[in-house]
């Protein structure tokens, strides 16, 4: 069991080291071999139908992730040879975890006794936890705190788009021009140092 606990301890520890130096997911192909997490995806349905998605780190912002998603949307109707797309199926998912960091003893470490307690037989002592009556009866001078709560939020926007040649139609609202939605939005595109 204790084996498993540094070994779960050691992986956040490295997550947390590895994530302080993370910035936000640029606008990059999504691959395991970036130096950030993240990126865009794309895949053929028909012949004016595709899927796009977009996932972005825990920098990346919701926002941020749904322009992405939009521009490279438009990126690949003109590099298909299309003028204009339509968002047929759109969606933006949130994805939450929830780590426990190590308390205010450092990294995983606090102090902890064993001890036999007459006709108790062995007993704990632990000031971060409690003394040997349970939890909350630990000395006076008890720590008021518990083990860091750190929440992470990710988003990854995905739509199914239909492509067409010529000028958008004017009765549908849900039609792009890809020509202004690459020019609109191409001050907003941070891409890979």
């Amino acid at each position: 069991m204790r084996r498993v606990l540094w070994a779960a301890l050691a992986m956040t520890l490295v997550g947390g080291a590895l994530a302080g130096c993370e910035t936000a997911t640029p606008y990059q192909p999504l691959s395991p071999k970036n130096a950030q997490s993240g990126g865009f995806t794309e895949t053929r349905l028909a012949a004016d139908r595709w899927r796009v998605t977009f996932q972005g780190n825990s920098l990346t912002s919701r926002g941020t992730v749904e322009n992405y998603l939009l521009y490279h949307a438009a990126e690949l109707t003109l590099a298909q040879g299309f003028d204009w797309f339509e968002m047929a199926d759109r969606s933006t998912d949130k994805q939450t975890d929830t780590y426990a960091l190590p308390g205010p003893y450092g990294y995983g470490w606090r102090p902890y006794w064993r001890f036999y307690g007459g006709p108790y037989g062995w007993r704990t002592w632990d000031p971060y936890f409690g003394g040997p009556w349970g939890p909350g009866f630990g000395p006076p001078w008890g720590p008021p705190w518990g083990p860091d709560v750190e929440t992470v939020e990710r988003y990854e926007a995905a739509a199914e788009i239909v492509m067409g040649h010529g000028a958008k139609p004017a009765d549908d609202r849900r039609a792009m021009d890809a020509h202004e939605v690459t020019t609109n939005l191409a001050s907003h595109i941070v891409r890979p140092k």
